[in-house]
């Protein structure tokens, strides 16, 4: 096969060429079309009951992660020059296109009784103008006096304001929201710069915007470092600017192509696909790599160019073709997770993958073949006397200290275990922002003072209509309300209890003793005036409609709470399920737990679980693969322990240095696995080759083996440790850990698969050398297997005629 498709490529070198350029052409067209996503990246299943419920709330009750929260803390906030201040901000904000609505203790409503007219009427608690200090002293006390808006606007223990903004859903889910969150903050900070105070932002609407700028900033950031790094490693094994200018320009095709796919499949870029185009860089270059250390040992080997060329093709283009298939699987795995987010990461990343081998296989010998051949001075990289020294330490650990290579890998294995137990598996809402970050220290800010700005949602239906409105029911919510109040992590409910409460001190004209749960007989009266007041509906200042659906049998209860992480969420949430259990009888009603809060804790659980499944079917995947390759279960086996060993230790040391488990960590393994593996492949390729060239002779075909493919194999580790690296300057906690992670395990797999694999192939050497493993299935190489020049009819152009 691999003889046959080396001549179709060599003799119709100009025309694929071409075709690569139109194909090249129309994705980069299709390229330019491709989006940033500007939707929440859904963890659930569609149909994962979490997310059943979580859609259902929003039907009834409206998107709950429209709210960006503003906060400062001021001790003179009712000073009149401040509270003056404070107002011009609000009046701006409101100016803003996409800003609906708008709250704060400035703009803050009392309810007022019309008693001739029988019902309430909204009255803001601060008029337009406030003429004097003594007036505002007065009007702040009558805020105060208002229990509603307590835990709710400030926070009088520590003079802590909020500025709640509601915006516009549509504007949010489209390019638009940058430019309206981005104006929001700029208001924000003349105000800060204007008082000297300190503004806090926050709200899932905020950090989302502003993590996608970071995204995009960071697409092309590590875009340009991988391109960095490949030139500069790739010249310095070359010495050659061909060398490096045709693996970059394959790489860059690859990257188009990707984009291209992306938007044909009609998938937009989030914080995982982002990343494809630095990772097919970094992924795509040990291709080219492997493929001219193949073409230059073999020009120093007969001097002939086109038979070398040719020989690239057939004696590595199978092994090069299951290396990127092994690599391919390991993130192809990502879609039996059915997560929306790694479905189209893993179905790009793996598609493209398999592109970079295709246009590597194509266009390094149709290219090269129009050049010169490479001169002394380009292959004396394979004589490096620093990669030699290091070579034959390699093989002299191999030959002479296989016991302690045993004992090294075996002591690694138990210290690996150990680890393991230490792991803990956790996420949090803004688990990628560091500490340090401005998000995360404003974040903490709103915890600190209003007990959190995470959505949840407790969904009371009655099973009747109007049963949301009777006594039974209020007490029902009230028993639970003060439950929930225990809990140091949420802040105080909000529900139709509230809006009963204020209508009540409203009723007996503001005294605030009467803020408290009317009886079945004042609730009648109550209710009476409430149906009346229409302006109450229309300045939304939490009417009984946002807490009631149309019919009147479903009702909610909104809490915020802080981002505890999924460890902690765990034991509330069934904490919370054992309270509603306890207090609603379940023949009468049917309680549910939900919000972003729960979605978010209920998606990186399943993700957990079904990257566990990814990686298990990644190992088997690619155990199938080696089994077709070398036809030998043994050394299937015996394959996949180096490769195995670097996870365990990798985990390990996520146990020992408090790295948790979860989405973004447990990528590291299936990617590291597809990558490390590919290097077994080269290895026992060459080996097996190797074998038939010196009679079955095992030590010495792994010293061979060792001598050509050690080189490659280093050359790719180095492109690939500083090429994952990279990531660990990311702005993100999850893509910081996945590169080093990722790094940390390539370089434990780079030793054990030059120190621990050819051990075992001698130590071992009566189980490795079976017939199957003598006539595998498919054959890797065959060294007489080789076209004839004079049936290769290839023109050479006058440009190189007169150049050779």
């Amino acid at each position: 096969m691999w003889v046959r498709l080396s001549r179709i490529i060599l003799r119709n070198r100009i025309f694929l060429l071409i075709m690569l350029g139109i194909i090249t052409v129309f994705m980069a067209f299709q390229a330019s079309k491709v989006e940033m996503s500007y939707e929440y990246a859904q963890l659930l299943p569609k149909k994962d009951s979490a997310n059943v419920d979580y859609q259902n709330f929003r039907k009834l009750f409206g998107e709950e992660g429209n709210l960006i929260v503003v906060g400062i803390e001021d001790a003179e906030f009712f000073k009149l020059p401040h509270f003056n201040q404070w107002v011009q901000l609000n009046k701006d904000l409101r100016e803003i296109d996409g800003v609906e609505n708008l709250l704060s203790a400035s703009s803050a409503f009392n309810l007022k009784k019309n008693a001739p007219e029988r019902k309430f009427e909204l009255e803001p608690v601060f008029p337009e103008e406030i003429a004097t200090q003594e007036q505002l002293d007065s009007l702040a006390k009558t805020l105060h006096s208002l229990p509603f808006y307590k835990g709710l606007l400030y926070n009088p223990a520590d003079h802590a304001y909020m500025l709640a903004i509601t915006v516009n859903k549509d504007k949010m889910q489209s390019k638009e929201r940058e430019k309206l969150v981005l104006a929001i903050k700029e208001r924000c900070d003349t105000f800060s710069e204007e008082t000297g105070l300190e503004v806090h932002y926050s709200g899932l609407p905020y950090i989302r915007v502003i993590n996608s700028i970071r995204i995009k900033k960071e697409i092309y950031l590590f875009s340009a470092l991988a391109m960095g790094l490949c030139i500069i490693t790739l010249f310095l094994f070359f010495r050659s600017f061909k060398a490096v200018l045709i693996p970059m320009l394959i790489v860059l095709t690859g990257v188009v192509w990707a984009l291209g796919t992306m938007s044909l499949f009609g998938f937009k870029i989030t914080l995982l696909t982002g990343m494809i185009p630095s990772l097919l860089i970094v992924i795509g270059i040990p291709n080219s790599i492997y493929m001219l250390n193949k073409y230059h040992h073999e020009f120093r080997s007969h001097g002939n160019k086109i038979k070398s060329l040719q020989r690239v093709i057939i004696k590595i283009g199978n092994a090069t073709f299951l290396t990127n298939l092994t690599t391919a699987s390991g993130f192809a795995t990502f879609v039996i997770t059915n997560s929306e987010i790694l479905r189209q990461f893993g179905v790009v990343a793996s598609l493209n993958i398999m592109t970079l081998f295709l246009l590597s296989i194509l266009m390094i010998p149709t290219i090269f073949s129009f050049f010169i051949p490479p001169k002394e001075r380009h292959i004396q990289h394979l004589e490096n006397r620093n990669v030699k020294r290091i070579i034959d330490k390699l093989v002299d650990i191999t030959y002479h200290h296989i016991k302690w290579v045993y004992a090294s890998a075996f002591v690694v294995l138990l210290l690996g275990f150990y680890g393991i137990t230490q792991i803990k598996s956790s996420g949090f809402m803004v688990d990628d922002i560091p500490e340090s970050d401005v998000i995360y220290q404003d974040l903490k800010f709103f915890e600190n003072h209003v007990d959190g700005i995470m959505p949840l949602e407790i969904i009371v239906d009655t099973k009747k209509p109007n049963g949301a409105m009777n006594l039974s029911t209020f007490n029902l919510i009230e028993k639970l309300e003060q439950h929930l109040a225990t809990y140091d992590e949420l802040s105080s409910s909000v529900s139709l209890l509230n809006i009963l409460k204020f209508s009540k001190q409203a009723f007996y004209n503001g005294k605030e003793r009467y803020y408290s749960l009317p009886s079945n007989q004042e609730k009648n009266f109550i209710l009476a005036y409430a149906n009346n007041s229409t302006q109450a509906e229309d300045n939304g200042i939490g009417a009984l409609h946002s807490f009631l659906d149309s019919t009147q049998q479903i009702t909610r209860v909104s809490i915020r709470m802080k981002d505890v992480g999924t460890k902690r969420m765990a034991e509330l949430y069934n904490d919370f399920r054992q309270e509603v259990d306890s207090i609603f009888p379940t023949e009468k009603y049917k309680v549910t737990v939900t919000g972003s809060s729960i979605t978010f804790f209920k998606g990186t659980q399943y993700l957990v679980k079904n990257l566990f499944s990814s990686l298990a079917l990644a190992v088997l995947l690619i155990s199938a693969f080696m089994a077709i390759m070398f036809y030998s279960w043994r050394m299937v086996l015996m394959s996949l322990i180096p490769n195995i060993l670097p996870l365990i230790f990798t985990a390990a040391i996520m146990g020992f240095t408090g790295i948790p488990i979860k989405a973004s960590t447990i990528l590291v393994f299936s990617i590291a696995f597809g990558i490390s593996v590919d290097n077994t492949i080269h290895f026992l390729a060459k080996y097996r080759q190797e074998l038939n060239v010196t009679g079955w002779d095992i030590r010495r075909s792994v010293k061979l083996a060792l001598r050509e493919t050690g080189v490659s194999m280093l050359y790719t580790f180095v492109v690939l440790f500083f090429g994952f690296g990279v990531y660990s300057v990311s702005q993100f906690g999850g893509t910081a850990a996945l590169g080093v992670l990722v790094s940390l395990t390539l370089l434990v797999a780079i030793l054990s698969n030059l120190i621990l694999l050819p051990s075992l192939l001698i130590g071992l050497e009566r189980l490795t050398t079976t017939r199957s493993f003598r006539e595998p299935l498919l054959a890797i190489y065959n060294e007489e297997e080789d076209i004839e020049l004079d049936d290769l009819e290839i023109q050479e152009l006058p440009l190189n005629k007169e150049k050779e």
